[in-house]
């Protein structure tokens, strides 16, 4: 499976995207700022493609995909949220897009998930 994550729209707060899944659109994407300079928690990855697996989150108690190898980050995940306090420099994914937020998280996560879990290989691009 091929994720590609198109940055859209940013702001001082955060940064909006586009997530598509083998060419085909799937939901919007939440993330921190893009920053020169890495502020933990607050900062989103760097761009580039990422190997993603699917392990045990510790804080949310449940199997959720996790970005391997993300240079100076740990416990890259994708998960449900909202807005910027949210995400910690996670990917947020949602149904609908906002100013600096993302709306219907939960059921665009419902739908992601399990597409993934089917998935042999996945791989994400960010640009």
């Amino acid at each position: 499976m091929e994720l590609l994550l198109k940055r859209t729209k940013k702001t001082d707060k955060s940064t909006i995207g586009e997530l598509f899944v083998n060419g085909k659109f799937e939901c919007f994407t939440l993330e921190d700022c893009e920053r020169e300079v890495k502020i933990k928690g607050k900062t989103a990855i760097p761009k580039g493609t990422y190997k993603v697996g699917i392990s045990m989150s510790n804080r949310f108690k449940k199997l959720l995909p996790i970005l391997e190898n993300v240079p100076n980050f740990e416990g890259v995940r994708i998960h449900t949220g909202n807005k910027p306090e949210d995400t910690e420099g996670c990917i947020l994914v949602g149904l609908s897009k906002g100013t600096d937020a993302v709306w219907n998280s939960r059921l665009a996560f419902e739908r992601l998930f399990p597409k993934m879990q089917k998935a042999e290989k996945i791989t994400l691009t960010i640009e």
